[in-house]
């Protein structure tokens, strides 16, 4: 018969305990410390004027904290108290009390296992000297209770192993008493089973697994699917549906983006200081700034969390001075949230083929970059440190000329300028082209690659990197067979060995931005593009020591069905800088017949897209036109093999 009993002391409860710990904090804490031992990002390479350096080092500073303030997240909070958790509950469970403890005379009389009778005998004529109660007086620690127990374990002892009845009682139920009930413990205190707790337990029960278990599956699944693939709002994506057109201008992407900070941001406290701004803004812009409410609200009622976002978003373009330290930190918040609105923007206008929309979006990302207003134009000076958005755009945008005439006139500026323009990401064209892997032609609905190669050069480098034409001949051979590799494989963009970021000059950036370029293939005639935008990142700088200084990208698309030539543009649009962006105009893709390609040629492709009539991929290419492999010529062809078998037999 088994005897139940509680766990009143938390004994058994403390192992199951520790068990549900460790088992979570284990992955959690092997997770924290490969995030932490992974690789930083190096953060002194890029642009070396005193404005980016101290803003990549506020970056550093935050992402290491400080002694006085160390950094904590939630995570690494919870894995402390986790294991501060399990150290406790272990400790106190190697000092608890064994109940269960499988009884042994042996050890009980302190002898070896293979004692003779003698010496058991001798041991317990000692001990009882020793032990025996009228020989042991109690003290603060041992009372007489404790004193008689002991002699009477004594005395069990020694006749388990001299009495012949007490021995068997031993060998047979491991006690020498005979059977003894089964005991077994329930790692649960009693007072959460008693009758009067009872209301007490099924209450904690039902809010923890009928309402809060519930609540966060259900904040979590209608959460997901308020969301893109995108990350942004449902709400926010239907009104950037809505906003654009296929002639939408800079003024009206602007005006999507305020729209989508009503769902985007949740602004927490007053925002003191918020109407100084405005005032300011206004008194900059005039009557832009009642057009730019306009667009974000048309009814007219640019208000709340619009108005926060709008009023913080201008101020980051006018580059106006924040003395207010929380709306600093909302201003940074909402800076860095931008980049996602505008891929989400980004994404909505290219799956309509529109070049307008697309290439403005594009250009915003720069203008929030830099802190430039945007739909005017702006002098690349202005990039620099010490200029402002009001710089003199008449000046020229020869950056180098610039550089030059500031030293002729011993211009303080100078050195900031000059660290900035070093750092500057202006991308070269080495060699665009479009190829088909295997021929040598275009022939209608092949599949095309658009293979880039392109690499990074300083406004101020006077010397004049290596083309690909004059390259020798083995040179060339070698870097076709390369590219023929690289066609051939998944990858978007050539593997490079030894490359490490480098980060673009953005002063007024509230973290770190590396250079990044979009790459659009389009036709200005009908204001479409002709495949979606490609992001391109991690261009090499030149170096004219380098045999191959360049990577290479491929952009892949369909050919258009018909034959003959189409005069497309492609776009090289930097997100980081304003006005960095590369047009390659009048670029044309010739599209030829499959009658131009030799006869092995067209062989080789007839045997691959001409299916046979009877087949079921026949009867669909013959519904839309194409050709098919008759069944009377394959029929013809065995006849005539089956004939010439029989002659020679």
């Amino acid at each position: 018969m088994a005897n139940y009993h509680y766990d009143e002391a938390g004994n058994m409860a403390a192992y199951f305990v520790i068990s549900v710990l460790v088992i979570i904090l284990l992955p959690l804490t092997f997770s924290s410390l490969a995030s932490v031992s992974s690789k930083r990002p190096e953060l002194d390479s890029g642009c070396q004027c005193t404005p980016c350096v101290q803003r990549r080092a506020d970056v550093r500073r935050h992402q290491r904290g400080s002694l006085l303030r160390p950094k904590f997240t939630r995570k690494a909070l919870f894995i402390t108290v986790g294991w501060a958790a399990v150290a406790f509950l272990s400790f106190k469970a190697a000092h608890a009390e064994i109940e269960n403890k499988v009884y042994n005379p042996f050890e009980i009389l302190e002898i070896s296992t293979g004692a003779t009778e003698k010496e058991i005998k001798s041991r317990f004529k000692e001990l009882s000297r020793l032990f025996h109660p009228d020989k042991v007086k109690p003290t603060i620690n041992e009372t007489i209770e404790d004193i008689a127990n002991r002699f009477v374990d004594i005395t069990k002892a020694y006749k388990s192993l001299t009495d012949e009845t007490i021995r068997r009682n031993w060998e047979l139920f491991g006690h020498p008493d005979g059977r003894q009930e089964v005991s077994m413990g329930i790692a649960l205190p009693k007072w959460v089973i008693e009758g009067k707790n009872n209301i007490w337990v099924l209450g904690v029960y039902g809010i923890l697994f009928g309402g809060a278990l519930p609540t966060l599956v259900g904040r979590w699944w209608f959460g997901n699917r308020q969301k893109t693939k995108d990350g942004i709002n449902a709400k926010t994506a239907a009104a950037f549906f809505k906003a654009l057109t296929d002639n939408s201008g800079m003024k009206e992407v602007i005006g999507a983006l305020g729209q989508a900070y009503r769902w985007e941001t949740t602004w927490a406290g007053t925002a003191v200081g918020l109407e100084e701004l405005e005032k300011q803004i206004a008194e900059k812009m005039g009557d832009q700034w009642r057009e730019v409410k306009d667009l974000v609200a048309p009814s007219g009622k640019c208000e709340g969390t619009e108005q926060r976002a709008l009023v913080l978003l201008y101020a980051h373009f006018l580059r106006l001075n924040i003395s207010n330290e929380a709306l600093k930190q909302e201003q940074a918040k909402l800076l860095l949230q931008a980049p996602m609105l505008l891929n989400a923007l980004l994404g909505i206008s290219a799956a309509r083929s529109w070049l307008s929309p697309t290439l403005m979006v594009m250009r915003l990302h720069a203008h929030v970059t830099q802190a430039l207003l945007p739909g005017k134009t702006v002098a690349p000076q202005a990039q620099l440190p010490g200029f402002d958005g009001d710089a003199d755009a008449s000046e020229g945008k020869d950056l180098a000329s610039f550089i030059s005439r500031l030293e002729d006139e011993g211009d303080i500026r100078i050195t900031e300028a000059r660290k900035a323009v070093e750092g500057w990401s202006r991308l070269d064209v080495v060699d665009m082209s479009f190829k088909v892997i295997g021929e040598r032609l275009v022939t209608p609905s092949s599949i095309v690659f658009l293979l880039v190669k392109l690499r990074l050069r300083q406004p101020l480098q006077s010397d004049t990197p290596s083309s690909v034409s004059e390259k020798s001949a083995k040179a060339i051979r070698e870097d076709r067979e390369k590219d023929d590799k690289f066609l051939n494989s998944r990858k978007d963009a050539e593997d490079m060995e030894g490359a490490t970021p480098v980060w673009a000059h953005a002063p007024h950036w509230p973290g770190l931005r590396k250079p990044g370029w979009w790459l659009v293939l389009a036709d200005d005639k009908s204001n479409r593009i002709v495949v979606p935008p490609m992001k391109i990142s991690d261009v090499p700088a030149s170096s004219p020591g380098k045999e191959r200084d360049y990577r290479s990208y491929k952009l892949q698309f369909q050919a258009p069905p018909n034959v003959g030539l189409f005069t497309w543009k492609v776009y090289l649009v930097s997100d980081t800088l304003v006005g960095e962006e590369s047009c390659q105009g009048t670029f044309v893709l010739k599209i030829d017949d499959i009658s131009a390609l030799n006869a092995e040629e067209q062989t080789a492709e007839d045997e691959i897209s001409d299916p046979e009539e009877d087949s079921l991929a026949g009867q669909m290419a013959a519904m839309r036109g194409g050709a098919v492999k008759r069944t009377d010529e394959s029929s013809s062809d065995e006849e005539q093999h089956g004939d010439d078998s029989s002659d020679s037999d």
